[in-house]
């Protein structure tokens, strides 16, 4: 069977680029080893978070920009409501790089943002209790996307404009003879025009296929929901979170009908084989501890442990996203290394991807996350 473009891996990023993509008239294959929304890569666990005021570069900003611009539009094509506008309250020493990036993104692109010391934090919030030398930098246009469903929108529409999804299917063989892209799974074989990959923690043996060895290193990812203190965590008067400490930087999300106050780490995780099973939550000693600790300490009014899941990051050494074309294939476009904040750019790289396909450029700066810059100097 040929298609104008298959997609290899249909999670967060793949899923978009297949709807932009059927969208645009191209005949659309997209496979998944698994079938999506799932729990076996990085895209599930209910929720992520959507902030502006961008720690991590300003370059950042104009992207993730556009990204709330197009989670608009899929939220009146679709019907479905995807993002809640809980608020985002980023904290830290006031001193701190995590913070200082944040404040000047806001001024150089004229974010609404309000910066507090750490007792106004304490005041407004009384579930949040902040050292005396932190300071509070709270985005109230800010808050939280509801992650599988946002995939489960994608994949209505880009069945709706005529893609064809195959789930259960793992990839076996990947080549490329003259413009003609060739894919295997167990079953069946198919070929293509061009290629998306956007496998997450698989993109790099898939690459390798390509004689494309990218530096990703997926890792082990945990988080939890713990009981929580209604009054003080619901998500109408307690924002989203992350808090950069001595010990780490954490993140979080306010009881959401009552689910309870989650929380992650974002830094660390262990090294993992993706093909291997990730050890669920609690088999390895700190899981609990670890979360547990950092809200005893910043949100004392929360309970016990409720549940925990894992999840993976798939790193790159400077944390920057992969997206760009194949060095020697111009009719592939590589999406991956999301490095864990990811998810709410899926929207636009969805489009950037369909943009590499169609037009062999994007209308967005993606200069930032090229693959040259892994080259040797």
């Amino acid at each position: 069977m040929h298609y104008n473009v298959i997609v290899i891996g249909a999670g967060s990023m793949g899923m978009a680029a297949g709807s932009f993509l059927s969208k645009s008239g191209k005949r659309t294959l997209l496979l998944d080893s698994y079938d999506p929304p799932h729990n076996k890569g990085s895209h599930h666990g209910d929720t992520r978070m959507m902030r502006y005021a961008y720690a991590e570069g300003e370059e950042y900003v104009p992207f993730v920009l556009k990204a709330r611009e197009l989670w608009r539009v899929l939220e009146k094509e679709t019907g479905k409501e995807l993002f809640l506008q809980t608020g985002v309250l980023n904290a830290g020493d006031h001193q701190s790089k995590f913070v200082k990036n944040i404040i000047s993104s806001s001024k150089t692109y004229s974010l609404p943002l309000e910066v507090l010391s750490s007792h106004e934090v304490n005041e407004r919030w009384p579930g949040m209790t902040l050292p005396e030398n932190y300071i509070g930098c709270y985005e109230p246009t800010s808050g939280v996307l509801k992650c599988e469903e946002c995939i489960e929108a994608y994949r209505e529409l880009a069945e709706k404009y005529g893609a064809e999804i195959l789930t259960n299917q793992k990839v076996k063989e990947l080549y490329i003879q003259g413009e003609k892209v060739t894919v295997k799974t167990e079953e069946q074989t198919f070929s293509s025009d061009a290629l998306v990959v956007s496998a997450g923690a698989w993109s790099g043996p898939l690459l390798a296929k390509l004689k494309l060895n990218l530096p990703l290193t997926p890792v082990r990812k945990t988080f939890a929901w713990f009981d929580a203190h209604e009054e003080l965590y619901n998500s109408q008067s307690f924002p989203s979170f992350a808090v950069d400490t001595l010990q780490g930087l954490y993140y979080g999300f306010p009881s959401i009908n009552g689910s309870g106050l989650k929380t992650g780490r974002h830094d660390g995780g262990d090294r993992i084989n993706p093909d291997e099973p990730l050890a669920l939550f609690g088999e390895q000693e700190e899981d609990e501890s670890d979360l547990a600790g950092f809200l005893n300490r910043y949100m004392p009014e929360s309970g016990p442990l409720k549940f925990g899941k894992t999840c993976m990051y798939t790193m790159t050494p400077d944390e920057k996203f992969i997206i760009d074309l194949h060095p020697n294939h111009s009719n592939v476009a590589i999406a991956s290394g999301f490095s864990g904040h990811g998810f709410k750019f899926s929207s636009v790289v969805g489009q950037v991807l369909s943009e590499l396909i169609i037009a062999g450029k994007s209308e967005q700066d993606i200069s930032s996350f090229s693959i040259r810059r892994f080259e040797k100097k």
